[in-house]
């Protein structure tokens, strides 16, 4: 296949996405970190990035700890997928419900997630950054969390550089 006709069925996919905005049920059969899990969707499993939010990467503090809660909320379990759209790496972007509970809001109530203003506009899950921040939950227990886009962006210039660390005087 060529990859104009790859880039037209991705974005044909997308408009399908964004014109339906599709719910399904599905088992979840993977739990890649914090905020990507894998459900099941027509016999086969598909990548789901929790809209909404962003959880500290895997190499940060708190970032294990976000796939752990992730995990304990969602493997194995039927889940109900709200999907939004698709991101730039193909993923389905969806709010994702447990028995009626939301997945992304459940992260950030335990300080385990940034809301993702940059994305989202939500109301419930901005009041809820602010309250684990003032119970200092999770990772907000630290004086100076580093947000997981912050953290990508230094380590994609680290490894520009060839830098084995990250010079002190890098602005986070």
């Amino acid at each position: 296949m060529t990859k104009r006709y790859l880039f037209f069925l991705f974005l044909l996919q997308a408009l399908t996405l964004v014109l339906l905005g599709e719910t399904f049920f599905g088992k979840c059969v993977g739990v890649s970190d914090g905020d990507t899990i894998s459900v099941m969707k027509a016999g086969r499993a598909v990548k789901i990035r929790l809209e909404g939010i962003d959880c500290p990467e895997l190499g940060q503090d708190f970032g294990t700890r976000a796939k752990q809660f992730t995990s304990g909320m969602v493997f194995g379990k039927d889940v109900e997928v709200k999907e939004y759209n698709l991101d730039r790496y193909g993923r389905i972007v969806a709010r994702v419900y447990v028995q009626g509970e939301d997945v992304s809001l459940e992260l950030i109530k335990a300080g385990l997630a940034w809301h993702f203003k940059k994305y989202s506009s939500d109301a419930a899950l901005a009041k809820a950054e602010v309250q684990a921040r003032g119970q200092k939950k999770g990772l907000w227990s630290m004086p100076n969390p580093v947000p997981p886009w912050e953290y990508r962006r230094l380590h994609r210039r680290r490894e520009k550089t060839g830098l084995k660390s990250i010079p002190s005087n890098w602005i986070l």
